[in-house]
């Protein structure tokens, strides 16, 4: 269904890699389309689908993908005929066998314009006072989705509506989007993307049909950035599948920000523990706090926390078995989880994780933020001696 990777189809230079509205490929979900595509050609595909998984391993990119597939095929029912037979009965339409929409379709073209009169998709808005998205979908996004689905499709077939994502929603929405559930129009389909369904009310959980993706695997990370970013290195193509958790978007988040390097920066810091250099903690604070520099300062802070997560799931001998790490790096968190209980290691990471959640929806001070949080584990070492 989605086996070898085609850059040519649908690709363009000047926006690759493509957004998950114009990616016609999905690698490493096989099992999920083929849910879907069976559900489809049951002629009984359930109206409201819960896509869940980590950020960045597909979840929207295969919600589009199921989109164009069913507005390019339409409405599958059991009597649908492809014309007469050789004794005037009535031959079966061939059952679809993949979910894949060529870019040259007047769908796939549609879509990608914004121009498909039956497809909506739900994300949060720009706030026209401050112009910077919403730190949430509000009621007022999704109110429109109750009307649109129950509208007679435009081009026969479906009315289809993604919202990304679901667990964005404020409590009104969600309320909104509840009763849209309970009541579910004809022929039309809901797809909601979840990174932590558990945020979700659980009615809404129980409407819908949910598919639970995986994480990509390291080797399937690392061919993937080499074809999205061929100028990095396979050396470093490792690198970042193993700092990615699975995740091909956060991988090419990294590549895109200088991950690797700001990743060097980190762990060069940490190694000075418990005394640390002041001097590069600022130079990297200054770097990351700069205007301009948002998604460094949320890769550096990403980083950090991410790090010390895997310290702590080391230590308690609790990190998956997928996970990969350099022998040098995991005697180093072995070395430095061992100066302080993980009791206090876990109040660490919680307070760097209040930290920067405050600091994204306060504005605070990033370069304190970055001095705060190293600040703290200096302490923690310092007073655990």
């Amino acid at each position: 269904m989605s086996s070898s990777f085609a850059p040519e189809d649908g690709f363009d230079p000047d926006n690759w890699p493509p957004l998950p509205i114009a990616n016609t490929q999905l690698q490493g979900h096989e099992e999920v389309e083929q849910v879907l595509l069976d559900s489809y050609n049951s002629g009984r595909m359930h109206h409201a689908w819960l896509f869940t998984g980590p950020k960045g391993i597909g979840k929207a990119t295969l919600a589009h993908r199921f989109a164009r597939f069913v507005l390019a095929n339409g409405k599958k029912e059991g009597g649908n005929q492809d014309g007469p037979g050789l004794f005037g009965d009535a031959l079966p339409k061939a059952d679809p066998i993949s979910l894949e929409v060529s870019s040259s379709s007047p769908v796939y073209q549609r879509i990608v314009a914004g121009g498909h009169a039956d497809m909506l998709v739900i994300e949060r808005r720009l706030n026209e006072k401050t112009g910077k998205l919403k730190s949430v979908i509000d009621v007022d996004s999704v109110r429109e989705v109750g009307g649109f689905m129950r509208l007679t499709p435009a081009e026969g077939g479906f009315r289809v509506v993604i919202i990304d994502s679901a667990d964005e929603m404020n409590v009104n929405a969600a309320n909104a989007v509840l009763k849209v559930l309970e009541e579910p129009p004809k022929n039309a389909l809901l797809m909601l993307i979840s990174h932590n369904p558990g945020r979700l009310l659980p009615t809404i959980r129980s409407r819908c049909r949910t598919l639970k993706l995986r994480p990509l695997s390291s080797d399937r990370i690392t061919q993937l950035v080499q074809t999205y970013a061929p100028e990095v290195s396979g050396p470093d193509a490792q690198r970042l599948a193993a700092l990615s958790d699975g995740s091909i978007g956060r991988a090419l988040g990294l590549v895109e920000e200088g991950g690797l390097e700001l990743y060097a920066e980190l762990l060069s810091l940490l190694h000075t523990l418990p005394r640390l250099n002041v001097k590069d903690l600022h130079r990297l604070a200054d770097k990351v706090a700069r205007p301009g520099a948002d998604e460094a300062f949320l890769t550096v802070t990403g980083l950090l926390r991410w790090w010390l997560e895997r310290m702590i799931l080391t230590a308690a001998g609790k990190l998956p078995a997928t996970s990969s790490m350099a022998d040098d790096e995991a005697l180093f968190m072995a070395g430095l989880a061992s100066q302080a209980s993980l009791d206090r290691w876990f109040l660490v990471w919680e307070k760097i994780n209040h930290l920067v959640a405050r600091t994204t929806g306060l504005n605070l001070d990033k370069k304190q933020v970055v001095l705060d949080a190293f600040l703290d584990l200096e302490n923690t070492v310092r007073t655990a001696r």
